[in-house]
């Protein structure tokens, strides 16, 4: 399942992300956003959605959304 067809409210293990952009893994990896880490989704809006890792909120479109995988 990936992050999009994730549940609102509800903490999810990240177990890996699948993209071939190198710069979108390394961003997500900036982010805290990488395999074992817990993430959040606080809602889901019309192109995509926000979550809550670590310390940070961060609105992911559905391209992003998409390649991270729970």
């Amino acid at each position: 399942m990936n992050l999009k067809d994730a549940s609102t409210g509800e903490t999810y293990i990240v177990r890996d992300v699948q993209t071939n952009d190198e710069e979108m893994s390394s961003f997500l990896f900036t982010l805290g956003c990488y395999s074992g880490e817990p993430i959040t989704v606080i809602s889901h809006l019309g192109g995509g959605c926000v979550v809550s890792i670590k310390d940070g909120r961060y609105n992911f479109d559905n391209s992003l959304a998409q390649a991270i995988l729970i």
